[in-house]
């Protein structure tokens, strides 16, 4: 009786392979034959789950960027069901936050992968709604988590401004950390979103 494959999960498994080639050799090596080659599969299994290698980039950035809102947004319930400005919140808060930056090998290949994704929409049209969606996605949570860390009257241009500089602050820490991994190690971009969160919450 022949095997049954899962679709789902095969298409994981490529995903999977797309990532670990973009963290070792970069996106411009992520083509149909070098990810069936990972992957341990025919070109023409690739073929048969992804149409192409725009649709399969397409489809690989959009996982990555599912995993890591799922996660932020998994986090958000401890930041509103703590005492504002409470030790509580800022544990929720960091928690949260550290969801984006490479602080593991895992969070490091999806955060590799998502600036590389990320960047690459600038000159590849189809790429860029996954782009633009993603940043709204996790520009609307940052806005929350500054919302809950800032005085309840603060006016709503300050809101917007802050949740600016946090995003900036996090994507310096993600590319920094990717690019200087031996000085911005995991714990040194855990004490600087420390000092930046404190600073948010004064």
């Amino acid at each position: 009786m022949p095997k049954i494959v899962d679709a789902e999960a095969r298409r994981q498994d490529v995903v999977e392979a797309v990532l670990r080639i973009i963290a070792v050799d970069g996106l411009e090596r992520a083509s149909l034959r070098e990810v069936a080659d990972e992957a341990g599969l025919a070109v023409g299994s690739v073929r048969h789950y992804f149409a192409g290698s725009d649709e399969l980039l397409t489809y690989s950035f959009a996982t990555v960027v599912d995993r890591i809102v799922r996660r932020l947004k998994g986090a958000l319930p401890g930041v509103a069901a703590a005492a504002p400005r409470s030790p509580e919140q800022r544990a929720a808060v960091l928690t949260l936050l550290g969801g984006l930056l490479p602080l593991d090998e895992s969070r490091a290949v999806e955060a590799c992968a998502w600036m590389a994704f990320k960047n690459a929409a600038r000159i590849r049209p189809f790429l860029a709604p996954v782009a633009d969606s993603s940043h709204r996605e996790v520009a609307a949570i940052a806005g929350q988590v500054v919302a809950a860390l800032m005085p309840q009257d603060e006016p709503q241009e300050s809101l917007v401004l802050e949740a600016e500089r946090l995003l900036a602050t996090l994507d310096g820490l993600c590319m920094h950390a990717l690019l200087q991994p031996g000085w911005m190690t995991a714990q040194m971009c855990s004490d600087v979103l420390e000092r930046h969160v404190d600073g948010l919450s004064r």
